[in-house]
């Protein structure tokens, strides 16, 4: 009808000012007292109209953010995390994503089950000489990122039917450890051998015989460099795993029907299957032995 106003669109930016506006307008209006409960958020946001699937997801991902460890300061940075970590919404039951997980950690990334907890599974790197080998070998062109953890943390939540939270993270404070260790040894013998220069070689021109010492602190400074991109490499391979299960690529085997095979056939089953990958991986060597592993590129 003529003389009617065409509606004003409002767009992205805009519409995520207002809905964050009237989100704090109507929390002003509650008495939320210390908090409030999961139930309690869960039914404000059905009374606005957002999916309880949704919610459980911003409340783990902001669980996991208060948990995840924040890198400030300089020597916080230059030494690098102690703990990376990743999460993600995927589709599918709670039981089928755990036993495909499980499946995956074992096989493709060389994890044992270090401990079962309620509400999470610690794994770590699968001991003995096959899995020693099948590492080193790299066998399925994997680089076995994952093993190089000190632990590595797997949790699945239920969120609703057909969708579950799947959060990973990796503890890689051992190689923090050792790239600081190593930091510390170079810098600190460059400093004594700098010192004993200038103490039983006096010249005229002892800024010279600092030299060892500041060589000694710029490389053990360029240390930890080594540990930060491998912590870049975990955080990958965790990204990855959740791509799968994302998009189907990690799902548990088909479990024919009929009686289970006994603890000794599975073991000789596994056993006879480590040294088949092994021992494919040994045929692709050259003859000349496979080459020394090279460290990361500055």
């Amino acid at each position: 009808m003529a003389g009617e106003l065409t509606p004003k669109r409002v767009d992205r930016a805009a519409l995520e000012r207002i809905i964050q506006r009237a989100a704090e307008l109507q929390a002003g209006e509650m008495d939320a007292g210390e908090g409030v409960t999961e139930q309690d958020l869960l039914k404000l946001g059905a009374e606005v109209g957002i999916p309880g699937r949704f919610l459980r997801q911003a409340m783990y991902e902001e669980t996991s953010r208060g948990g995840a460890q924040r890198v400030g300061g300089a020597f916080a940075r230059w030494a690098g995390p102690k703990v990376v970590g990743a999460s993600r919404v995927v589709p599918g039951e709670k039981g089928t994503i755990d036993r495909a997980l499980e499946e995956w950690m074992t096989e493709a990334e060389a994890l044992a089950v270090k401990r079962r907890l309620p509400d999470r599974t610690l794994w770590h790197a699968q001991q003995g000489l096959f899995a020693q080998m099948k590492r080193w070998l790299g066998v399925g062109g994997k680089s076995y990122h994952l093993a190089r953890a000190l632990e590595i943390s797997v949790s699945v939540t239920t969120l609703e039917e057909g969708y579950c939270h799947v959060a990973l993270s990796a503890d890689v404070s051992n190689t923090q450890h050792a790239a600081i260790s190593g930091a510390v040894a170079v810098a600190g013998t460059g400093v004594l051998v700098a010192s004993v220069l200038v103490a039983f070689l006096p010249v005229a021109m002892p800024a010279v015989l600092l030299v060892p010492g500041a060589i000694g602190v710029g490389i053990g400074a360029g240390i930890p460099k080594v540990h930060r991109r491998q912590a870049a490499r975990v955080q990958l391979a965790l990204e990855q795993v959740l791509d799968g299960l994302e998009h189907g690529e990690i799902r548990p085997k088909a479990r024919l029907a009929g009686p289970r095979a006994s603890a000794f056939v599975r073991i000789t089953d596994e056993l006879k299957k480590s040294l088949t990958d092994v021992a494919d991986a040994v045929r692709q060597v050259p003859p000349g032995g496979p080459p020394p592993p090279s460290l990361p590129r500055s």
